[in-house]
């Protein structure tokens, strides 16, 4: 990659980095908010939702313009956006106001993951673009190993605006970044169709098959990946016998092998194509999944051993399966099809927690039953991803 190339991945990836945190931050914060505003759990359960929602709405809504302007100027608007947004979190004198902002906040942070995708697929060929793909998305990484532990230990120290602060002022720094670092990308505006009514960038996904199968796709994976997230640190506590302490150790020590593991799973597509390494991942992931939901009350190494697996093979698969999606649309339709996209995500994360909620259920002892059933829904989902995978077409020019 050229020097130009890895400076400009290195700020998408920052920008990813702070909008995931964001994000993250929120739930291991819930009994700070829950104590500071006396709300109950269920209004909590609103200040995470919101965000996710209102990047869904967003994800929709900008589908049908985000083409129509330059990738940097887009991320300009979405970023001091989120900014905005952010800043007014740590200031929030109360529940509805943070509650609102939360909604702000998810409508600009939720945009911005679909156009720093479109921007890496505009600048980075087919060829090479897992690889970057691969950069981009250690942010995820970066951010449960650093990112969210910083700021636990931000608002246990200070408060717990302390994280939106900080955030806040990053994401301001990263604007100067953005206007300086980051090129006028308008190649996708010279294509057919760029400057057409906004409602068909919608119909122009909804009347494409392979771009309606790259959406299933993600809905698929989503449900094989995400389902049985919520209830990993639970069943490690109940089950297994986690200490509240130990169970940082998952998110670390996952994040430390994804780091690594996510540039390499990169290199392999590039070289081998992304569809087989992307099943060859999937297939590893099945065991990972059964070992995960099927752990009897063993040591922490080996719990971690299975954790870490899951986190490397699941989370690798991540990035062929991004290079794939991108490669169903032209440039020119690339970012109304990855906001789409993106609402898709967002209502696969909501769905499959909402599943594997309805399965699991607290036994008299307080441990968690039926955690097999979501990881046996998982692997299902896992082989109907890699078989849908397959009907994924490359569209000229991608």
């Amino acid at each position: 990659m050229t020097r130009k190339e890895i400076l400009l991945l290195l700020v998408l990836a920052t920008i990813q980095f702070l909008h995931i945190v964001d994000f993250m931050i929120i739930m291991p914060l819930g009994s700070q908010f829950m104590r500071v505003f006396e709300v109950s759990p269920q209004q909590f359960s609103l200040i995470v939702s919101a965000y996710a929602f209102s990047a869904f709405l967003a994800g929709l809504v900008s589908a049908m313009f985000i083409d129509r302007y330059d990738r940097k100027s887009a991320l300009l608007v979405l970023n001091i956006g989120f900014t905005l947004g952010t800043l007014v979190c740590a200031i929030a004198p109360s529940y509805e106001l943070l509650l609102a902002a939360r909604a702000f906040t998810g409508a600009f942070g939720g945009t911005l993951g679909a156009v720093i995708l479109a921007t890496v697929s505009d600048v980075i060929p087919l060829e090479r673009r897992a690889t970057a793909m691969g950069y981009v998305m250690t942010s995820f990484s970066v951010a449960s190993v650093a990112g969210v532990p910083t700021g636990i230990y931000l608002a246990a120290t200070f408060s717990w605006q302390a994280p939106f602060l900080v955030i806040g002022a990053l994401a301001f720094l990263t604007t100067f970044l953005i206007f300086f670092a980051v090129p006028a990308l308008r190649r996708h505006l010279d294509g057919v169709g760029a400057h057409a009514h906004p409602l068909q960038a919608i119909g122009d996904v909804v009347r494409d098959r392979n771009q309606l199968t790259a959406l299933a796709f993600t809905l698929i994976l989503m449900l094989g990946h995400f389902s049985i997230i919520p209830f990993i640190a639970p069943y490690m506590q109940f089950n297994v016998g986690f200490s509240d302490h130990q169970i940082a150790y998952i998110y670390t020590l996952g994040g430390i092998v994804t780091v690594v593991l996510m540039p390499l799973f990169g290199r392999l597509s590039d070289r081998f194509g992304p569809a087989r390494i992307f099943a060859l991942a999937s297939f590893f992931a099945l065991f990972s999944i059964f070992a995960i939901t099927n752990l009897p009350h063993v040591s922490l190494v080996l719990a971690l051993c299975a954790t870490s697996s899951f986190f490397a093979v699941a989370s690798g698969r991540n990035v062929p399966a991004m290079t794939m999606a991108t490669a169903v649309v032209r440039p020119e339709r690339r970012g109304s099809f990855m906001s789409v996209r993106g609402s898709v995500n967002e209502m696969s994360l909501a769905l499959a927690s909402l599943v594997s909620g309805f399965i699991v259920v607290k036994n008299p002892d307080g441990s968690l039953g039926n955690y097999p059933y979501v990881g046996y829904l998982a692997i299902a989902m896992s082989i109907l991803a890699i078989v849908v995978s397959r009907r994924l077409k490359v569209v000229e020019g991608a």
